[in-house]
């Protein structure tokens, strides 16, 4: 006897494979290439504008630096090479004290707005009543313009009717000149660019700060360090970094501060040239002397003596040259 097979209808409906899922069309190589070029793209134009603002002013400077140009741009100039920068190299009755003037109220002023910055920001960076207002009354001096602060501390350093020599008076201290004299003025103009500048450092020391983790001076009070110690093997190491930014953006201002002088002291840096910087004397010799082409050297040389100190900074932090905290040692 035969079975009959079962027909279509009756037979178990089969599951279809799962199939894989198709393959992704291939990318383009040119797409690829344009999706990772795009950014250039977009940041070409920027670029450029930069890279003209910057060169065509430097390259002109120097061209002109090796000129004669004197009197007027206008008149018809002689290239006489490098000239004009031995002129300056050789000048020991501008150049070389200008030059001294610049070190020494940068390397001043950015010394004392360190310390004082740092100072401030370590008092601030305990929580205490009042710390807010604090701090905005120690970051006003940021807010004034130059020139608003300059006049002011004119008339305060004024010798007849200033608030300085009314103080020193009430102190028993004979009246001083301030910067009508020869031998104070450079003091002077330092105490009041770290009054206006001293905020900046420590704001930026206060954000350096915030990063130092408190594990490692919970250690250290373990091991018996004290403040002194704590601050110097631990806090300043975590935050060295951040010191050398600040005295990086911080010396590059001073070297170029000319409407602080200017205002206070007038063309020249004074009757006898004691606040005479490099910027002083390049505006002197293309305003007042109309010394084009000497000016343009002059300018050149103090390019390359801001360049050399940028660079040494920047080398210093990249090689590693900041104090190291102490892992693994008791401090003692």
């Amino acid at each position: 006897m035969t079975v009959a097979a079962p027909s279509t209808l009756e037979r178990e409906p089969t599951i279809p494979r799962a199939q894989a899922p198709a393959p992704p069309p291939p990318v383009r190589r040119s797409r690829v290439l344009s999706a990772r070029r795009l950014p250039f793209v977009f940041a070409t134009p920027a670029v450029l504008l930069v890279a003209v603002m910057l060169v065509v002013p430097l390259v002109y400077t120097i061209v002109l630096s090796t000129t004669s140009a004197e009197g007027s741009l206008n008149r018809p100039m002689d290239f006489i090479g490098l000239q004009n920068y031995w002129t300056a190299l050789t000048d020991s009755g501008r150049f070389w004290p200008a030059v001294m003037r610049t070190a020494v109220f940068t390397i001043a002023a950015v010394v004392i707005e360190l310390v004082l910055g740092l100072g401030i920001a370590l008092l601030l960076q305990k929580p205490f009543r009042g710390r807010g207002a604090v701090r905005l009354l120690i970051l006003l001096p940021l807010v004034a313009t130059p020139v608003a602060v300059s006049m002011m501390w004119l008339l305060i350093f004024e010798p007849s009717i200033g608030f300085a020599n009314q103080l020193l008076g009430w102190l028993g201290i004979p009246a001083q000149g301030f910067l009508s004299d020869p031998a104070q003025s450079m003091p002077v103009l330092i105490f009041i660019d770290a009054w206006q500048w001293t905020p900046m450092i420590a704001l930026i020391l206060m954000a350096g700060l915030t990063t130092v983790p408190e594990e490692p001076v919970e250690a250290a009070m373990m091991d018996g360090a004290n403040a002194w110690q704590r601050f110097f093997h631990v806090v300043l190491p975590i935050i060295w970094p951040t010191v050398l930014v600040a005295v990086l953006l911080r010396s590059i201002d001073a070297l170029k501060t000319f409407d602080l002088i200017y205002a206070l002291k007038g063309p020249g840096g004074g009757p006898f040239h004691e606040a005479e910087t490099l910027n002083i004397l390049v505006y002197t010799l293309t305003f007042a002397f109309g010394e084009f082409g000497y000016a343009s050297a002059v300018l050149m040389l103090f390019f390359i003596l801001v360049v050399a100190f940028c660079a040494v900074l920047v080398l210093s932090r990249r090689r590693g040259d900041l104090p190291r905290a102490s892992k693994g040692k008791r401090i003692r």
